[in-house]
């Protein structure tokens, strides 16, 4: 953690260490998935987005108090950041409540149509223009979500449609999430406090609805509980931390291009960890929305010549 706190040194480039960051980033990120789906089985899923937001919450904000990020600053950000906590509790309440209908594999490629749902808002409401690159990588990604969709049935054999759309919903939400941040006041604020913003609101939001799932605790074991801690502390305390470092010291664009990863990290862990079935439609499913990603990630020929 020393290397956070010295001065940063912008780089042009994607460079050795930034890949081995990334690959840890998002492998951690395909492992989240699996965590979710052990750690419901010992606590109810609304539950879960209480304990996981309000202990990462808590660890931010040491960490902003050690590094004296200024967080009370009247900025014109609150209304901003109730919205994006509240889509982002939403968003996390669906994706936990799906891992219990559908796999870990399903659920990740669903909730990572996100950046094609940012894409289409992005060329609605921020008059950020899609090019026709960006709409065939879309195309691709939509022709991945169907392949999904086409396979109704799980690894236990049993219909996943529930499970899937609340996914995919998920995804949505996620997007509109990025979309209310980069189109208020939010983007000039700093990354620590969008996150608290997130992680306060969603966690508030969703404690008078924890009962509408059951019993707060199920099969408490130490599976379970470890996995709430690894969500909590390492995959939002710590990388989302690191991803904030890397994103100040590193191209965007080039970082993002490691998303695709991601989902392809779940797809291998679910299987892995939880035994859950491969089929050709996944992987399929998966080539075609990482091959979007890709595609739209990718810098046009114009824009290119334009950096020369």
């Amino acid at each position: 953690m020393t290397a956070v706190t010295q001065p940063l040194e912008r780089r042009d480039a994607i460079d050795t260490a930034a890949v081995v960051f990334m690959l840890m980033l998002t492998m951690s990120w395909g492992m989240n998935g699996v965590a979710a789906k052990l750690a419901t089985s010992g606590y109810n899923p609304i539950f879960l987005n209480v304990a996981r937001s309000g202990i990462a919450c808590v660890l931010v904000y040491l960490w902003c108090l050690y590094r004296r990020v200024p967080l009370f600053a009247r900025d014109g950000t609150l209304w901003a950041g109730i919205l994006a906590g509240l889509l982002f509790g939403t968003e996390f309440i669906l994706v936990f409540v799906s891992l219990e209908h559908t796999t870990v594999a399903r659920n990740s490629l669903l909730v990572n149509t996100m950046p094609f749902w940012v894409l289409i808002g992005a060329h609605f409401w921020l008059g950020e223009r899609m090019s026709l690159q960006k709409l065939f990588g879309l195309i691709l990604a939509f022709g991945g979500v169907a392949v999904v969709f086409a396979d109704k049935l799980g690894d236990a054999g049993g219909p996943t449609l529930f499970g899937d759309l609340l996914a995919l919903v998920a995804g949505l939400l996620w997007a509109l999430t990025t979309l209310a941040i980069k189109g208020t006041k939010l983007a000039s604020a700093g990354a620590e406090k969008v996150l608290l913003y997130q992680l306060v609101v969603s966690a508030l939001m969703a404690i008078p609805l924890v009962s509408l799932a059951g019993p707060a605790f199920r099969d408490v074991s130490t599976v379970a509980t470890g996995a709430l801690l690894f969500q909590a502390v390492y995959v939002v305390a710590f990388t989302y931390i690191l991803w904030f470092w890397l994103m100040r010291r590193y191209p965007a664009a080039g970082l993002s291009s490691f998303a695709f990863l991601s989902p392809a990290f779940s797809v291998i862990c679910g299987w892995l960890v939880l035994g859950e079935a491969l089929t050709w439609n996944i992987f399929l499913a998966l080539g075609l929305i990482a091959t979007g990603l890709i595609i739209v990630n990718r810098p046009s020929r114009r824009r290119a010549a334009g950096a020369e």
